[in-house]
């Protein structure tokens, strides 16, 4: 389509690379699967990011390595003036550190030292995550929302998310994708249960 008065879109070939749409297409192999951020002006983004940050995290340094794909999700969503919303899951409780602000380097001294303890409330922050991210699509309806998890999947059990009815239907309304952060020679497999359950996307870590 034509452009109007700022002139036609460019499609962002020579742009730089955004990390999480690409993800989501699956593991780039070649140039052409990498999603490159477009020239034009966007419309506003969301990116709702949820960390696992429970004890079993630290085993074969699965958290560190989570650490290091999210500094890259941080930079992406600097450079495409996203939003963010950061939860984490670890201890009895999840716990909100943004809520919808946009990204910037204050967030590296809190993943720097973000740290691994306590139990794993997963399901308690993909709950308050989803009711919150209700409530934000209706105050800013034009706002995409994308969703991003990260955990090793080691809950005890998986009860039912609270907004899903007898007829699933999506939890959030934007693409979610779950990154599997579970390693070592001995692996339960329960995140890709977990993202089967939220019809999101599975990666493992080690494929990104």
């Amino acid at each position: 389509m034509g452009g109007g008065k700022n002139g036609a879109a460019r499609s962002g070939a020579d742009g730089a690379i955004a990390w999480l749409p690409t993800l989501l297409r699956g593991r780039p192999r070649v140039r052409a699967d990498l999603v490159h951020l477009p020239r034009s002006r966007r419309p506003e983004q969301l990116w709702l990011v949820i960390v696992d940050a429970s004890a079993s995290t630290r085993r074969n340094q699965a958290l560190s390595q989570a650490k290091g794909l999210l500094a890259g999700v941080f930079d992406d969503a600097y450079r495409q003036r996203a939003r963010l919303a950061l939860l984490t899951a670890s201890g009895t409780g999840a716990r909100w550190q943004h809520q919808g602000l946009k990204a910037s380097a204050a967030l590296q001294p809190w993943l720097d030292a973000l740290g691994a303890g306590g139990g794993t409330p997963l399901f308690d922050a993909i709950n308050q995550a989803a009711a919150w991210s209700a409530k934000r699509q209706k105050r800013c309806p034009a706002e995409q929302q994308r969703v991003l998890i990260l955990t090793d999947g080691r809950v005890k059990d998986m009860p039912a998310l609270s907004a899903r009815p007898a007829q699933p239907l999506p939890l959030f309304s934007g693409p979610v994708l779950l990154i599997d952060i579970e390693r070592g020679p001995i692996r339960l497999g329960r995140a890709r249960d977990i993202a089967a359950q939220l019809d999101a996307d599975y990666r493992h870590i080690d494929e990104c």
